[in-house]
C-alpha cells in the first residue's frame, strides 16, 4: 500500500527549529519529486516546499526562502524539511505528498498515487 506518513511536529517558540520528516511505504521515494505543503486554520492548503527527483534540486516558496530546507534520505526511503526561525505565521498543519511534475515546477499534488495523510501540526506560539 502507497503511503506517506508526516512526524515531527511540535508548539515551538519564536525563532526556534523543528525537523519535520515524510517517510514512504509501499514505494521508492527517490524516483518522486515530493512537496511539503501547510495548511493553517481557514486558510487554503498551500505548497511551501518542493525537491525534484532525480537530481534533488529543492525548490521554495518565497515565504520560507531563506529559513526552510528541504533534503531526501535515500536509505530511508524519508523527505525532511528543516524549519529555521520559525514564525507564528508558519502555524500550520503540514502534509507531504508526491507531485506531478519532477522538477517541482508547480506544486501539484498527484492524488491519484496517494492520499493525503493525517498530516503533523506545528504550532510556533510563546
Amino acid at each position: 500500500q502507497v503511503q506517506l506518513v508526516e512526524s515531527g511536529g511540535d508548539l515551538v517558540q519564536p525563532g526556534g527549529s523543528l525537523r519535520l520528516s515524510c517517510a514512504a511505504s509501499g514505494f521508492t521515494l527517490d524516483y518522486y519529486a515530493v512537496a511539503w505543503f501547510r495548511q493553517a486554520p481557514g486558510k487554503e492548503r498551500e505548497g511551501v516546499s518542493c525537491i525534484s527527483s532525480g537530481d534533488d534540486i529543492p525548490n521554495y516558496k518565497d515565504s520560507v526562502k531563506g529559513r526552510f530546507t528541504i533534503s531526501r534520505d535515500t536509505s530511508k526511503n524519508t523527505v525532511y524539511l528543516q524549519m529555521n526561525g520559525l514564525k507564528h505565521e508558519d502555524t500550520a498543519v503540514y502534509y507531504c505528498l508526491t507531485v506531478l511534475d519532477p522538477l517541482c515546477t508547480a506544486y501539484l499534488p498527484d492524488v491519484e498515487f496517494a492520499s493525503w495523510g493525517q498530516g503533523t501540526q506545528v504550532t510556533v506560539s510563546s
